[in-house]
């Protein structure tokens, strides 16, 4: 697929298995500035570690990457096919100078969901073309400097929330921060029972561990622990001078420990010695317990804007979890025992990229 843009300008589908282009792409994302999601590497880690294939279309100008579109191909006989930009991330989207770059993306991606039979395309952040569903009022991000010392970071965070981090830190908890297997196995532990107990089904560990292995010199597991056991753990990113706390959850045990509000505080603390600026709290759905969360820890909600195509004659994607055809799935869910939980979940959250 090779679309002339300008002059001088082509748009095609790029082989993500060829060094070269995948260093030409990275550095790209690089000099955009761009999200974690937008980097090959990302998209590689999850068709490792799920199996959704990596995919992409990038323009360029007489060797110049000028624009670029990441993408998961998500198959799935439960959610459908579509084109993820990015899968199982919470950015991505088209990234262009030229306004009429970013529609040359736009047209090819669309092309390729055609010829694929995908059912449509969607993407989280950039620009969205002219004629696609848009939104912006279902997702917020959360983000903030830290602080310049330990003290000035307990500071930070509101009175009460502030009140229950020193609670918990008054447990005396023991941590650990490392990528080993005895930290996976513990983030695994923490992270797949409280998703159960949200009623959503786990992602499979090896997609946990294929982030780990790409991204070697910028993640890594902090563990909070009651004795031998695993009370919360959160798996993190450090990407553009912020750090990520992206899939992090805790066990029944941890509420009553104030372990998740040790976890973060402290994961604050470990980053900004790392040479950390900046603590991306992630996105949350508005009106959520975790948008609230995130709230009471003095972090402001910036609206984060969608798109989405759907082919024609095809039906959207529906995988929202708070839609009204999901809450009594998400009720049943909720009482699986846990190893069922774990066996099943895998097989179905690969599909939910």
């Amino acid at each position: 697929m090779n679309a002339p843009v300008k002059a001088g300008e082509v748009v095609r589908v790029v082989d993500l298995r060829d060094g070269h282009e995948l260093r030409r792409i990275e550095g790209f994302v690089a000099e955009s500035g761009a999200s974690l999601f937008h980097r090959p590497a990302w998209l590689l880690a999850v068709e490792a570690g799920t199996g959704q294939r990596a995919a992409g279309i990038v323009a360029e100008r007489l060797g110049t990457v000028t624009g670029w579109l990441p993408m998961t191909q998500v198959r799935s006989a439960l959610f459908g096919k579509a084109l993820v930009s990015s899968g199982f991330g919470v950015g991505g989207g088209i990234i262009a100078g030229m306004p009429a770059t970013a529609d040359a993306l736009a047209d090819a991606a669309q092309a390729m969901a055609i010829q694929g039979g995908f059912a449509g395309i969607e993407l989280r952040g950039g620009k969205v073309p002219e004629g696609w569903e848009c939104w912006s009022d279902k997702h917020c991000g959360f983000e903030r400097a830290l602080a310049a010392d330990d003290e000035a970071e307990l500071l930070a965070i509101p009175r009460k929330a502030r009140a229950e981090v020193r609670k918990g830190l008054g447990f005396g908890h023991r941590m650990t921060i490392g990528r080993s297997a005895q930290d996976l196995a513990a983030h695994y532990a923490c992270y797949s029972e409280s998703v159960r107990n949200l009623g959503t089904p786990v992602f499979p560990k090896r997609l946990f561990a294929a982030m780990l292995d790409a991204f070697a010199e910028a993640s890594d597991i902090l563990t909070v622990w009651q004795g031998d056991t695993p009370l919360a753990s959160v798996l993190s990113f450090y990407h553009g001078g912020a750090v990520l706390p992206f899939w992090g959850g805790g066990v029944f045990a941890a509420r009553a420990a104030r372990a998740n509000e040790v976890m973060y505080y402290e994961l604050m603390l470990h980053a900004r010695r790392q040479g950390i600026a900046r603590f991306d709290f992630g996105r949350s759905k508005t009106g959520s317990g975790p948008f609230a969360f995130k709230k009471n820890w003095g972090f402001d909600p910036v609206p984060l804007t969608y798109g989405a195509w759907t082919a024609p004659g095809q039906p959207p994607r529906n995988i929202d979890p708070t839609d009204a055809s999901y809450s009594r799935k998400i009720a049943l869910w909720k009482k699986l025992p846990l190893p069922v939980a774990n066996t099943l979940g895998p097989w179905i959250a690969r599909g939910l990229a």
